[in-house]
């Protein structure tokens, strides 16, 4: 029995519509899951924010004697060591040399500043917690200040793997002990101060197996 050509042609036309038809119709409940998925995580996200403010806030209410300050970025911070007289602070590419410890913010310990060893940092150059990152552009040389970061400016989801945990608000103490200028070839060996010799000393030892690796996840905004 022989098909008139103008009938096969009809029928493999209906054939690809109707596949056509159906592929359309099978991604439209992905699209909506997806937008769902979203707006319940942003939903979240935004109640987990408000819940660590408060934790913080409430810290700060109960210990009145200790002027913390707001920050634009979401975090709050305060002096211990105030530097009056100088009015420079670190600017993207200075080298800063700094000390810090992290606690919880009950002020129990999770690394010390021997633990942690001092530190030497390429302003906005280097991957760091993403509220210390905006917090040493605060601080003038010797100041002492006391951060009190949300998760979401600290480590996040993720913690640090070893004593950090999912999103763990944290109370940092940082002391910046100097910074200067990043050095260029030809002006390398003038301007580093002393104190370059013994803070990339410091830097060194921290690449032994004793160091430990507290870097934020790789999604640190640089």
């Amino acid at each position: 029995m022989k098909f008139h050509p103008s009938i096969a042609l009809f029928v493999l036309l209906c054939l690809v519509v109707s596949s056509c038809k159906q592929h359309q119709e099978a991604r439209q409940p992905i699209s909506h899951s997806s937008g769902s998925f979203m707006k319940k995580s942003v939903a979240r996200n935004k109640k987990l924010v408000a819940s660590e403010e408060d934790l913080i806030k409430t810290l700060i209410k109960n210990n009145p004697k200790t002027a913390y300050l707001s920050s634009s970025k979401g975090y709050w911070y305060a002096y211990q060591i105030k530097n009056t007289t100088d009015t420079l602070t670190p600017q993207r590419g200075d080298i800063a040399y700094y000390d810090y410890d992290i606690k919880d913010l009950k002020g129990s310990p999770i690394y010390t500043k021997l633990e942690l060893q001092p530190q030497t940092y390429y302003v906005d150059k280097q991957e760091i917690m993403m509220g210390l990152r905006d917090g040493i552009k605060k601080m003038r040389k010797g100041e002492k200040i006391c951060f009190l970061f949300p998760s979401h400016m600290a480590f996040g989801y993720h913690g640090d793997n070893q004593k950090i945990g999912t999103n763990q608000p944290l109370m940092v103490t940082v002391t910046l002990n100097n910074f200067v200028p990043e050095p260029t070839t030809s002006n390398t060996k003038t301007q580093l101060p002393k104190t370059t010799t013994t803070a990339v000393i410091a830097k060194k030892e921290t690449t032994t197996p004793k160091k430990l690796n507290i870097n934020p996840p790789k999604d640190t905004i640089k």
